[in-house]
């Protein structure tokens, strides 16, 4: 890729996480200078690239991102564009979900405009969960125009930090909300792919989920998309490769691309997923520690509607993915043999 952003500044934040870690590729593949918000002591394993400069923005505190952002806008300059990644997707205590993902987006927005550190553009990541259960019954996507009735602690987060991006006139913005992301490294789907290959594979409710999905390098390219396209201005959009499949057709594909002869497919009726995910959490209490499985995860799993519409993307983007789930699931079974995970 040709690099015409030499001296072009971006910030993406949540950098060291699963998503963050691609975005900073594709940003370093497109020639800018990156920045790579990431709390101190985070791992930076996804982030060995030399070019990259970080920094350790205080979200908790807004007169001291302020006076962070006012010192980095005189030594530096402002950040060209930003891509706020950071949230939180798994917590003990669910008003945490609303303190990072809103409150502190919330402050990152003030601070920007407060420290004369405005954007040409601003990156919202959000989630398809800020809309909440699609139509179960005749199983239409999901459409932009909806009404937003998310059902879970961390939806309404995500919820709650679009209003604040909507909200603020200083710069342009764009929203992104994306379906089920996985690529390698990435460790929810991650445990499906290891259930399988034991053998196993556990489908939940007597319906089966329509789920959509999109591959990590693709979510990064439609980042980039957005942000270069001076036409796209405050604009929101679903992300999705635009292919519709089911809990079964994804075990069974995970199955022929690990080429396991045998695996046992079974549903389990979601009056027992409810009572594992309610007693995970209850561990998780006693153990202080985020469980996978809890009350919001079984409010996700319950949903049987993830289709969204993403005409948009083609019409407005030119987004046409690279990785359907095939090439995406294979490349992602690829890396995690290779890394020792399978």
């Amino acid at each position: 890729m040709t690099t015409t952003n030499t001296n072009k500044k971006i910030l993406i934040t949540g950098a060291s996480g699963f998503i963050g870690g691609f975005l900073v590729k594709e940003a370093l593949s497109r020639g800018y200078e990156v920045w790579a918000g990431v709390r101190a002591g985070s791992d930076k394993s996804r982030l060995q690239d030399p070019r990259i400069r970080f920094t350790d923005l205080k979200y908790n505190d807004s007169d001291a991102l302020t006076a962070q952002l006012k010192a980095f806008a005189a030594a530096e300059g402002r950040w060209d564009y930003i891509i706020h990644n950071a949230g939180l997707t798994k917590t003990l205590d669910k008003r945490n979900f609303h303190t990072v993902n809103a409150e502190y987006t919330h402050h990152l927005l003030q601070a920007l405009t407060a420290a004369g550190c405005k954007p040409d553009k601003f990156l919202l990541m959000s989630s398809l969960s800020s809309y909440g259960r699609g139509d179960e019954t005749t199983f239409s996507p999901i459409l932009l125009r909806d009404p937003q009735k998310p059902d879970t602690a961390y939806g309404k987060s995500k919820l709650a930090a679009e209003n604040y991006v909507r909200a603020q006139s200083d710069f342009p913005y764009v929203i992104l909300r994306p379906t089920g992301v996985y690529g390698p490294g990435e460790k929810d789907y991650f445990m499906e792919i290891k259930s399988v290959a034991s053998g196993l594979d556990f489908a939940v409710g007597s319906t089966p989920q329509r789920i959509t999905f999109i591959y990590v390098t693709d979510l990064a390219r439609v980042a980039f998309l957005a942000l270069e396209n001076k036409a796209v201005i405050n604009r929101e959009y679903f992300v999705a490769d635009g292919d519709v499949h089911t809990d079964e057709s994804f075990a069974r594909l995970i199955q022929s691309q690990l080429n396991k002869k045998r695996v046992l497919h079974a549903r389990i009726p979601m009056s027992l997923v409810y009572v594992v995910c309610q007693g995970s959490e209850l561990i998780g209490k006693l153990l202080k520690k985020s469980m996978t499985l809890n009350s919001d995860k079984y409010i996700i799993l319950k949903q049987r509607n993830w289709i969204c519409e993403t005409e948009p993307l083609r019409t407005e983007l030119g987004f046409i993915p690279e990785y359907p789930l095939e090439k995406g699931l294979a490349e992602s079974i690829a890396w995690y043999k290779e890394a020792g995970w399978l």
